[in-house]
Protein backbone atom coordinates (compact mmCIF):
# COMPACT_ATOMS: atom_id res chain seq x y z
CA UNK A 1 0.00 0.00 0.00
CA UNK A 2 0.96 3.56 -0.65
CA UNK A 3 2.56 5.28 2.26
CA UNK A 4 -0.16 8.30 1.97
CA UNK A 5 -3.49 5.67 2.08
CA UNK A 6 -3.26 4.81 5.96
CA UNK A 7 -2.92 8.45 7.28
CA UNK A 8 -5.29 10.04 4.53
CA UNK A 9 -7.97 7.85 5.55
CA UNK A 10 -7.68 8.51 8.79
CA UNK A 11 -8.32 12.20 8.32
CA UNK A 12 -4.42 13.28 8.43
CA UNK A 13 -4.56 16.78 6.97
CA UNK A 14 -0.88 16.41 5.95
CA UNK A 15 -1.54 13.37 4.07
CA UNK A 16 -4.04 14.57 2.14
CA UNK A 17 -2.29 17.68 1.00
CA UNK A 18 0.44 15.50 -0.05
CA UNK A 19 -2.00 12.98 -1.98
CA UNK A 20 -3.47 15.92 -3.66
CA UNK A 21 0.09 17.42 -4.67
CA UNK A 22 0.45 13.99 -6.19
CA UNK A 23 -2.58 13.97 -7.91
CA UNK A 24 -2.27 17.06 -9.59
CA UNK A 25 1.30 15.91 -10.90
CA UNK A 26 2.05 15.84 -14.45
CA UNK A 27 5.27 13.64 -14.06
CA UNK A 28 4.47 10.29 -15.53
CA UNK A 29 6.00 8.12 -12.22
CA UNK A 30 3.96 10.33 -9.86
CA UNK A 31 0.48 9.79 -12.44
CA UNK A 32 1.25 5.90 -11.90
CA UNK A 33 1.56 6.02 -7.95
CA UNK A 34 -1.53 8.43 -8.26
CA UNK A 35 -3.57 5.98 -9.86
CA UNK A 36 -2.22 3.10 -7.53
CA UNK A 37 -3.13 5.37 -4.47
CA UNK A 38 -6.83 5.99 -5.81
CA UNK A 39 -7.04 2.42 -6.57
CA UNK A 40 -6.56 1.36 -2.94
CA UNK A 41 -8.89 4.07 -1.28
CA UNK A 42 -11.77 3.07 0.04
CA UNK A 43 -15.51 4.11 -1.44
CA UNK A 44 -16.94 6.58 0.91
CA UNK A 45 -19.90 9.24 -0.37
CA UNK A 46 -19.48 13.20 0.96
CA UNK A 47 -22.44 15.48 -0.48
CA UNK A 48 -20.26 17.31 -3.30
CA UNK A 49 -21.57 20.91 -3.78
CA UNK A 50 -20.53 22.85 -7.24
CA UNK A 51 -20.02 26.00 -6.83
CA UNK A 52 -20.29 28.66 -9.50
CA UNK A 53 -21.53 32.64 -9.66
CA UNK A 54 -21.02 35.98 -11.41
CA UNK A 55 -17.54 38.08 -10.88
CA UNK A 56 -18.14 40.33 -7.32
CA UNK A 57 -21.23 38.27 -6.17
CA UNK A 58 -19.14 37.50 -2.69
CA UNK A 59 -18.65 33.07 -3.60
CA UNK A 60 -15.50 33.68 -0.79
CA UNK A 61 -17.43 35.47 1.80
CA UNK A 62 -20.47 33.12 1.18
CA UNK A 63 -18.62 29.74 1.34
CA UNK A 64 -16.94 31.04 4.30
CA UNK A 65 -20.02 31.57 6.29
CA UNK A 66 -21.89 28.75 5.03
CA UNK A 67 -19.30 26.39 5.44
CA UNK A 68 -19.01 27.86 9.22
CA UNK A 69 -22.77 27.15 9.37
CA UNK A 70 -21.73 23.58 8.71
CA UNK A 71 -18.80 22.83 11.10
CA UNK A 72 -20.94 24.28 13.72
CA UNK A 73 -23.20 21.56 12.90
CA UNK A 74 -20.68 18.79 13.27
CA UNK A 75 -20.30 18.39 9.29
CA UNK A 76 -16.04 18.30 8.50
CA UNK A 77 -16.05 20.57 5.03
CA UNK A 78 -14.02 20.83 2.05
CA UNK A 79 -13.46 23.75 -0.14
CA UNK A 80 -11.75 23.12 -3.33
CA UNK A 81 -11.30 26.50 -5.25
CA UNK A 82 -10.58 26.69 -8.54
CA UNK A 83 -8.05 29.99 -9.70
CA UNK A 84 -8.06 31.14 -12.87
CA UNK A 85 -4.19 30.55 -14.60
CA UNK A 86 -2.73 33.50 -16.16
CA UNK A 87 -2.56 33.03 -20.05
CA UNK A 88 0.84 34.55 -20.21
CA UNK A 89 2.80 33.09 -17.68
CA UNK A 90 0.78 30.18 -16.31
CA UNK A 91 1.09 31.10 -12.94
CA UNK A 92 -2.07 31.35 -10.43
CA UNK A 93 -2.46 33.53 -7.07
CA UNK A 94 -3.71 30.58 -5.47
CA UNK A 95 -5.24 33.30 -2.81
CA UNK A 96 -8.36 31.25 -1.54
CA UNK A 97 -6.95 30.86 2.34
CA UNK A 98 -6.73 34.52 2.47
CA UNK A 99 -9.80 35.45 1.69
CA UNK A 100 -11.70 32.92 3.96
CA UNK A 101 -9.01 33.37 7.25
CA UNK A 102 -11.84 32.52 9.69
CA UNK A 103 -12.91 28.95 7.91
CA UNK A 104 -9.26 28.02 6.83
CA UNK A 105 -8.16 27.86 10.89
CA UNK A 106 -11.60 25.90 11.38
CA UNK A 107 -10.36 22.41 12.16
CA UNK A 108 -13.36 21.10 10.82
CA UNK A 109 -12.47 22.74 7.46
CA UNK A 110 -9.85 22.12 5.28
CA UNK A 111 -9.68 24.30 2.10
CA UNK A 112 -7.58 23.79 -0.87
CA UNK A 113 -6.80 26.03 -3.54
CA UNK A 114 -5.98 24.99 -7.43
CA UNK A 115 -4.88 26.40 -10.65
CA UNK A 116 -7.31 26.12 -13.38
CA UNK A 117 -4.07 25.52 -15.85
CA UNK A 118 -6.35 27.19 -18.93
CA UNK A 119 -8.80 23.66 -18.57
CA UNK A 120 -12.12 24.85 -19.68
CA UNK A 121 -15.13 24.46 -17.68
CA UNK A 122 -14.44 26.24 -14.29
CA UNK A 123 -12.23 23.46 -12.64
CA UNK A 124 -8.62 22.12 -12.68
CA UNK A 125 -7.74 18.84 -14.75
CA UNK A 126 -8.15 16.53 -11.81
CA UNK A 127 -10.57 18.00 -9.74
CA UNK A 128 -12.51 14.92 -10.11
CA UNK A 129 -9.72 12.63 -8.30
CA UNK A 130 -9.47 15.61 -5.93
CA UNK A 131 -12.81 14.74 -4.88
CA UNK A 132 -12.05 11.17 -4.23
CA UNK A 133 -9.07 12.10 -2.05
CA UNK A 134 -11.58 14.25 0.17
CA UNK A 135 -14.17 11.93 0.57
CA UNK A 136 -11.38 9.17 1.90
CA UNK A 137 -10.60 11.41 4.03
CA UNK A 138 -13.77 11.32 5.82
CA UNK A 139 -15.22 14.97 5.18
CA UNK A 140 -19.05 14.96 4.94
CA UNK A 141 -19.45 18.31 2.08
CA UNK A 142 -16.86 18.94 -0.47
CA UNK A 143 -17.58 22.52 -1.74
CA UNK A 144 -15.88 23.01 -5.22
CA UNK A 145 -15.94 26.75 -6.27
CA UNK A 146 -14.86 27.56 -10.07
CA UNK A 147 -13.56 30.20 -11.67
CA UNK A 148 -16.83 32.42 -12.21
CA UNK A 149 -19.50 32.43 -14.49
CA UNK A 150 -19.09 31.91 -17.90
CA UNK A 151 -20.43 29.97 -21.84
CA UNK A 152 -17.97 26.60 -20.46
CA UNK A 153 -18.20 26.64 -16.54
CA UNK A 154 -20.66 24.14 -16.52
CA UNK A 155 -18.25 20.87 -16.04
CA UNK A 156 -18.65 21.37 -12.61
CA UNK A 157 -22.25 20.04 -12.92
CA UNK A 158 -20.89 17.01 -14.40
CA UNK A 159 -18.94 16.27 -10.81
CA UNK A 160 -21.15 17.34 -7.98
CA UNK A 161 -24.63 16.37 -6.35
CA UNK A 162 -25.53 19.40 -6.03
CA UNK A 163 -25.06 22.85 -8.52
CA UNK A 164 -25.18 26.30 -7.14
CA UNK A 165 -25.62 29.45 -8.94
CA UNK A 166 -24.72 32.56 -6.80
CA UNK A 167 -26.16 35.76 -7.93
CA UNK A 168 -26.48 39.46 -7.07
CA UNK A 169 -28.88 41.85 -6.82
CA UNK A 170 -29.39 45.23 -8.68
CA UNK A 171 -26.84 43.99 -11.63
CA UNK A 172 -28.65 45.40 -14.28
CA UNK A 173 -30.78 43.40 -16.75
CA UNK A 174 -30.19 39.90 -14.47
CA UNK A 175 -32.39 37.45 -16.58
CA UNK A 176 -29.80 38.46 -19.13
CA UNK A 177 -27.16 38.41 -16.76
CA UNK A 178 -26.58 34.80 -16.90
CA UNK A 179 -26.39 32.19 -20.15
CA UNK A 180 -29.76 29.93 -20.04
CA UNK A 181 -27.51 27.05 -19.85
CA UNK A 182 -25.78 27.39 -16.39
CA UNK A 183 -29.67 28.20 -15.89
CA UNK A 184 -30.61 25.43 -16.81
CA UNK A 185 -28.46 22.89 -15.09
CA UNK A 186 -28.42 25.01 -11.84
CA UNK A 187 -30.76 23.34 -8.76
CA UNK A 188 -30.87 26.33 -6.71
CA UNK A 189 -30.27 30.01 -7.74
CA UNK A 190 -29.28 32.18 -4.45
CA UNK A 191 -29.11 35.72 -4.53
CA UNK A 192 -26.46 36.91 -2.28
CA UNK A 193 -26.22 40.46 -0.63
CA UNK A 194 -30.22 40.18 0.65
CA UNK A 195 -29.46 42.75 3.80
CA UNK A 196 -29.39 46.46 4.06
CA UNK A 197 -30.30 48.97 1.36
CA UNK A 198 -29.85 46.07 -1.02
CA UNK A 199 -32.46 43.76 0.66
CA UNK A 200 -35.52 44.47 -1.39
CA UNK A 201 -34.17 44.17 -4.89
CA UNK A 202 -32.98 40.94 -3.89
CA UNK A 203 -35.83 40.21 -3.34
CA UNK A 204 -37.45 41.52 -6.45
CA UNK A 205 -34.48 39.47 -8.26
CA UNK A 206 -35.63 36.48 -6.63
CA UNK A 207 -38.89 36.47 -7.64
CA UNK A 208 -37.81 37.26 -11.21
CA UNK A 209 -35.93 34.22 -11.45
CA UNK A 210 -38.24 32.23 -9.71
CA UNK A 211 -40.37 33.03 -12.87
CA UNK A 212 -37.89 32.42 -15.03
CA UNK A 213 -37.53 29.21 -13.66
CA UNK A 214 -40.82 28.68 -14.53
CA UNK A 215 -40.29 28.89 -17.66
CA UNK A 216 -37.84 25.88 -17.95
CA UNK A 217 -38.62 22.74 -19.01
CA UNK A 218 -39.28 20.52 -15.85
CA UNK A 219 -36.33 18.13 -15.03
CA UNK A 220 -37.23 14.40 -14.25
CA UNK A 221 -34.83 14.46 -11.53
CA UNK A 222 -36.26 17.19 -9.56
CA UNK A 223 -39.33 17.43 -7.73
CA UNK A 224 -42.18 20.01 -7.33
CA UNK A 225 -40.70 23.43 -6.39
CA UNK A 226 -36.90 22.89 -7.62
CA UNK A 227 -34.97 24.62 -8.97
CA UNK A 228 -35.52 27.08 -6.63
CA UNK A 229 -34.43 30.48 -6.57
CA UNK A 230 -33.86 32.00 -2.75
CA UNK A 231 -32.52 35.17 -1.24
CA UNK A 232 -29.38 34.98 1.26
CA UNK A 233 -26.38 37.39 2.95
CA UNK A 234 -23.45 35.74 3.51
CA UNK A 235 -22.64 38.87 5.67
CA UNK A 236 -25.80 38.25 8.36
CA UNK A 237 -26.15 34.99 7.50
CA UNK A 238 -29.82 35.07 7.20
CA UNK A 239 -31.06 32.67 4.36
CA UNK A 240 -28.17 29.93 4.75
CA UNK A 241 -29.94 27.27 6.91
CA UNK A 242 -32.73 27.87 4.32
CA UNK A 243 -30.84 26.97 1.41
CA UNK A 244 -28.68 24.19 3.37
CA UNK A 245 -32.66 22.55 3.89
CA UNK A 246 -33.43 22.54 0.63
CA UNK A 247 -30.19 21.31 -0.52
CA UNK A 248 -30.68 18.45 2.18
CA UNK A 249 -34.42 18.16 0.89
CA UNK A 250 -33.55 17.77 -2.89
CA UNK A 251 -30.40 15.32 -2.07
CA UNK A 252 -32.70 13.10 0.21
CA UNK A 253 -35.43 13.13 -2.59
CA UNK A 254 -33.10 11.92 -5.42
CA UNK A 255 -31.68 9.36 -2.90
CA UNK A 256 -35.32 8.35 -2.73
CA UNK A 257 -35.79 8.13 -6.28
CA UNK A 258 -32.78 6.59 -7.25
CA UNK A 259 -31.75 9.70 -9.50
CA UNK A 260 -28.53 10.52 -7.11
CA UNK A 261 -27.01 7.02 -7.62
CA UNK A 262 -27.87 7.33 -11.20
CA UNK A 263 -26.32 10.36 -11.52
CA UNK A 264 -23.32 9.46 -9.77
CA UNK A 265 -23.10 6.32 -12.45
CA UNK A 266 -23.01 8.65 -14.74
CA UNK A 267 -20.70 10.65 -13.66
CA UNK A 268 -18.02 8.25 -13.45
CA UNK A 269 -19.17 7.76 -17.40
CA UNK A 270 -18.40 11.04 -18.06
CA UNK A 271 -15.01 10.59 -16.23
CA UNK A 272 -13.92 7.73 -17.82
CA UNK A 273 -14.95 9.12 -21.32
CA UNK A 274 -13.01 12.64 -19.99
CA UNK A 275 -9.84 10.50 -18.98
CA UNK A 276 -9.90 8.97 -22.71
CA UNK A 277 -9.97 11.99 -24.51
CA UNK A 278 -6.64 13.59 -22.43
CA UNK A 279 -5.08 10.30 -23.06
CA UNK A 280 -5.78 10.88 -27.20
CA UNK A 281 -4.66 14.60 -26.95
CA UNK A 282 -1.99 13.43 -24.45
CA UNK A 283 -0.50 11.01 -27.76
CA UNK A 284 0.01 14.04 -29.70
CA UNK A 285 2.96 15.35 -27.56
CA UNK A 286 4.81 12.13 -28.30
CA UNK A 287 8.21 13.34 -30.20
CA UNK A 288 7.18 10.86 -33.51
CA UNK A 289 3.79 12.38 -33.35
CA UNK A 290 5.05 16.27 -33.44
CA UNK A 291 7.15 15.96 -36.16
CA UNK A 292 4.68 14.38 -38.52
CA UNK A 293 1.94 17.04 -36.99
CA UNK A 294 4.48 19.33 -38.18
CA UNK A 295 5.50 17.64 -41.40
CA UNK A 296 1.69 18.13 -42.37
CA UNK A 297 1.42 21.72 -41.07
CA UNK A 298 3.97 22.64 -43.34
CA UNK A 299 2.31 20.76 -46.05
CA UNK A 300 -1.37 22.75 -45.42
CA UNK A 301 1.00 25.90 -44.97
CA UNK A 302 2.24 25.44 -48.45
CA UNK A 303 -1.60 24.99 -50.30
CA UNK A 304 -0.35 20.87 -51.11
CA UNK A 305 -2.96 19.65 -49.77
CA UNK A 306 -6.42 21.02 -47.76
CA UNK A 307 -6.75 21.05 -44.26
CA UNK A 308 -9.86 18.81 -44.14
CA UNK A 309 -7.54 16.43 -45.71
CA UNK A 310 -4.71 16.77 -44.45
CA UNK A 311 -6.50 15.63 -40.71
CA UNK A 312 -7.95 13.19 -42.01
CA UNK A 313 -4.53 11.51 -43.03
CA UNK A 314 -3.51 11.90 -39.92
CA UNK A 315 -6.15 10.67 -37.82
CA UNK A 316 -5.75 7.52 -40.18
CA UNK A 317 -1.98 7.74 -39.53
CA UNK A 318 -2.78 7.66 -35.74
CA UNK A 319 -4.99 4.85 -35.98
CA UNK A 320 -2.65 2.79 -37.72
CA UNK A 321 -0.63 2.69 -34.81
CA UNK A 322 2.30 5.02 -35.17
CA UNK A 323 5.34 5.05 -33.36
CA UNK A 324 5.32 6.36 -30.11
Amino acid sequence: MDDLTGPLTQGNRRALSRAITLIESTRPDHRARAMALLAELPRRQALRIGLSGTPGVGKSTFIETFGKMLTAQGLKVVVLAVDPSSARSGGSILGDKTRMETLARDPMAFIRPSPSRAELGGVARRTRETVRLCEAAGFDVVLIETVGVGQSETLVADMSDLFILLLAPAGGDELQGVKRGIMEIADIILVNKADGTLRDTALRTVADYAGALRLLRKRPHDPEGFPRALPVSAVTGEGLARSWDAMQELTGWRRETGHFDARRAEQARQWFLSELRAGLLARLDAPGVRARLRETGDSVARGAVDPDSAARQMLDWLGAGQPE
